[in-house]
């Protein structure tokens, strides 16, 4: 019993809501707020998904959709799940070899989501490396490349980094100011915008 009421103790200094219900039924509860009710994704949805994240690795979101994918497979029926599988054995997704796509640095994934404000050191069209702390606003996609659209304090001015272009980049921990997309809009090429669609 004690071993349970330590575990429980625990959890709620960790700030699960777990909360105690009283009466002869009585005990330890999650709260329902707080929980997800069934995935119910078929096979062919699963692999449709899978899909679309294989080519995550060259984005800011690659830890991510592997973590996507493996929660969606794990909450699957495991008959299902095993379908999931096989179907995916019946699916490839080609690519040149000389699609150099090099992955996005965890660092700048993490700062985006953080908001975090991140060192780096960047290599422009003519070859030339600068060392700059940027505040990151947004990723942006274009021209199949990414782009790291942050507040350049070197240049006290607005500026679109290609992903591919940052040799290092690691987060000083320093939160960012707070900028929006209206903020850094007349600095982006005449693109039509959109956000992904989640729903």
């Amino acid at each position: 019993m004690r071993t349970i009421e330590r575990d429980i103790s625990a959890l709620q200094q960790a700030d699960v809501p777990i909360y105690a219900e009283v009466g002869r039924r009585g005990g330890f509860a999650l709260d329902k707020l707080m929980s997800l009710p069934p995935l119910n994704f078929t096979p062919a949805e699963a692999v449709a998904v899978a899909v679309a994240l294989s080519r995550a690795d060259s984005t800011p979101f690659a830890r991510a959709a592997r973590g996507a994918i493996r929660k969606i497979v794990t909450a699957m029926p495991a008959r299902d799940a095993a379908a999931a599988r096989e179907l995916a054995a019946h699916v490839r997704v080609f690519e040149r070899p000389d699609d150099e796509l090099r992955p996005v640095p965890y660092a700048i994934q993490d700062a985006i989501v953080a908001c975090r404000v991140l060192r780096i050191t960047y290599i422009d069209k003519e070859g030339a490396h600068t060392d700059r702390e940027v505040e990151p606003v947004l990723f942006m996609t274009a021209g199949g490349h990414w782009y790291l659209i942050a507040w350049c304090r070197l240049r006290q001015a607005t500026r679109a980094f290609r992903v591919d272009r940052i040799l290092r980049a690691e987060t000083t921990g320093e939160p960012v100011p707070e900028h929006s997309y209206e903020d850094v809009a007349p600095s982006l090429p005449d693109l039509i915008s959109r956000t992904p669609a989640l729903d």
